[in-house]
């Protein structure tokens, strides 16, 4: 157990220096627990699925302010939960960021191409837009905007209307997603 704390510190570590394959492996690690936690409390997946997105959101943007002597699931599970409170009280779907925030989002490197881009690369045409259809309309916009249209992560975020890291969080989802996919045909 103290080598995984040990090693989920390590990836915490590079996260909060901007390590962009840290913020992947936290978010396959956690995002069924945040997920599943907020299917009970929504009972919708569509819900679930836009909460558990703005939860990642707003954790990697506040990654430096996550104090190691608390478990970072229960850190994340708070935050889950006080964005589902913030929503049911103002019904809207959307996280205010500010401009220092959006521009915090540009010192992320990513680190191209990941597994999930390789496989993606590697697949013709005609079938990887196949299997693109097989993911929920949001996942497949995403994909569509940046691989196909080939927009940055602000254009994307301007044209769906959404924060820079809802944008990022979907994409890494939706390219995880895409690839289980790929792999199972």
């Amino acid at each position: 157990m103290e080598i995984e704390r040990t090693n989920l510190s390590d990836y915490i570590n590079k996260a909060k220096n901007g390590n962009q394959a840290a913020f992947r492996y936290i978010l396959d690690l956690f995002w069924p627990q945040v997920y599943n936690y907020q299917l009970k409390r929504t009972k919708s997946e569509n819900d679930a699925e836009d909460i558990t997105i703005q939860t990642f959101s707003k954790a990697f943007d506040k990654i430096e302010s996550y104090n190691d002597t608390y478990v970072f699931k229960t850190w994340l599970i708070t935050i889950s939960k006080n964005i589902h409170i913030d929503l049911l009280r103002k019904k809207n779907n959307s996280i205010e960021t500010t401009k220092e925030q959006e521009d915090k989002v540009y010192l992320v490197i990513d680190e191209s191409p990941t597994p999930e881009d390789k496989i993606i690369g590697e697949q013709n045409l005609a079938k990887l837009l196949q299997d693109i259809k097989q993911l929920k309309p949001k996942y497949q916009q995403v994909i569509q905007l940046r691989y196909f249209q080939e927009l940055s992560y602000k254009e994307i975020s301007m044209q769906i209307e959404e924060p820079i890291n809802n944008v990022k969080v979907k994409l890494l989802r939706a390219k995880k997603l895409l690839a289980a996919i790929i792999n199972k045909n």
